[in-house]
């Protein structure tokens, strides 16, 4: 078969994936409750992908059928039994401590329908001392300032940056936030209410903290698209808290730090802000909106690793993402995924030499993870087994594709956005 006729068939595949209902189900003691996940509406019969909590802490996904004429919750209820995921909320959680002021900052670029959603679900944390900055990035209407300033301008501040790239954004915001703690979020989530308190708590407790990351599930499962990406993982990075500490390299980890994206993604991340700005803040040649397509989030984990800080991921930080909608969209985002790993790693040795000989013992097996990545999901189902609950579809080996020519062009579209920076970007 040629590479059109498999490709053909691959999108034929892909069309027929149907859609998928967003729940989450919430066990107090012996009792279950049943809700719709945000902006959803109320559950019927069919496939239904439902975040479990027990006593309101996540603990974990799995995947329901109901069929037609049975009562969901009971349903739902008995699968999440079934899974035996971990309820840990018979016994009381430790107080958090008090959360550091916190600045939330969102960049954003001409969608501010998905803008005033997150915001809404920013407003309503219950974070005790925060402040939202929006910045608009390379605006092309008053759209973004607009909203703001109707809807927002009490809560929210507004700054502008001029110039693309989601890496130049973020500095802009660091430049103008003004709390110990600076958390990102995308315009394109829903903010759990307790997100920012579960996030940025970890830095009153633990002094050599420089960055924390939280668990992003979907929003919406209503396309093939968005149903295939998260069948293969999605954003989640599972349901166990994991601190990551350079002072002691976790023994599963071989390539670390250097496999960034297994700590956690840009759309729910902090950082403390001297860590941050006394690193430079986020390399303005990576991101999107550049030529290197991505990978500034993981330039600024390993850059604050790097500096001997722990990072720490904790999945009571929750946000609702919504996923690409369309064919064109995930072979963009593959593309976009390669290009964003190759053009970080790059990144890192041009502004850190320093940290190539530890780059250069782990290639080998950077390498073989590599293929990893791109090749093993081509021909089965693929799924986070025992916490991440969808029905896996084969992964097309046209988005395989795209991903290692992507890694392939990293190097490249780094180098021509950073040529693009002004002199002292550079």
């Amino acid at each position: 078969m040629s590479r059109t006729s498999r490709t053909q068939q691959e999108i034929r595949r892909f069309q027929e994936i149907r859609p998928i209902q967003i729940a989450e189900l919430d066990l107090r003691g012996g009792e279950t409750r049943l809700a719709p996940g945000p902006g959803s509406p109320p559950v019927t019969h069919g496939d239904v992908f439902v975040l479990v909590r027990s006593e309101g802490r996540p603990v974990g996904t799995v995947l329901g059928h109901v069929p037609q004429g049975a009562d969901p919750e009971v349903v739902l209820a008995a699968a999440a039994r079934e899974a035996r995921l971990p309820a840990d909320g018979g016994r009381p959680e430790p107080a958090l401590p008090r959360p550091p002021r916190t600045s939330v900052i969102v960049a954003t670029r001409e969608r501010a329908g998905q803008l005033a959603r997150a915001l809404d679900s920013l407003l309503a944390q219950d974070h005790p001392d925060f402040e939202i900055v929006v910045v608009d990035n390379a605006p092309v209407t008053t759209g973004t300032r607009e909203l703001v300033e109707r809807k927002y301008a009490e809560r929210v501040r507004y700054v502008s940056e001029p110039v693309p790239g989601l890496a130049r954004a973020h500095n802009r915001g660091l430049a103008a936030a003004d709390g110990e703690v600076l958390a990102f979020t995308d315009d394109d989530v829903v903010a759990d209410s307790r997100w920012l308190t579960e996030l940025t708590a970890p830095f009153t407790a633990d002094p050599r903290l420089g960055c924390a990351t939280g668990l992003i599930l979907p929003a919406r499962l209503r396309t093939p698209a968005q149903v295939l990406l998260e069948s293969h993982g999605g954003f989640a990075k599972g349901f166990t808290a994991r601190t990551y500490d350079p002072l002691s390299p976790p023994a599963d980890e071989p390539l670390f730090p250097f496999t960034a994206g297994r700590f956690g993604s840009g759309a729910n991340m902090a950082f403390r802000a001297g860590v941050l700005r006394a690193v430079g803040g986020f390399d303005p040649a990576t991101g999107a909106g550049t030529r290197a397509k991505g990978g500034d989030d993981l330039y600024g984990f390993v850059r604050v690793l790097s500096q001997g800080h722990r990072l720490r991921y904790t999945p009571q930080a929750l946000v609702w993402h919504h996923h690409r909608e369309t064919w064109r969209d995930l072979e963009n985002q593959a593309y976009g995924y390669g290009a964003g790993l190759t053009a970080y790693l790059t990144a890192i040795l041009v502004r850190r030499p320093a940290l190539l000989p530890a780059l250069l013992v782990r290639l080998p097996r950077g390498l073989a993870y590599a293929r990893t990545l791109t090749a093993t999901s081509e021909g089965g189902t693929a799924g986070v087994p025992g916490e991440h609950g969808t029905r896996g579809h084969p992964w097309p080996r046209r988005l395989s594709r795209l991903q290692r020519r992507g890694m392939l062009y990293g190097p490249l579209g780094y180098a021509m956005a950073r040529r693009a920076l002004p002199r002292e970007a550079r």
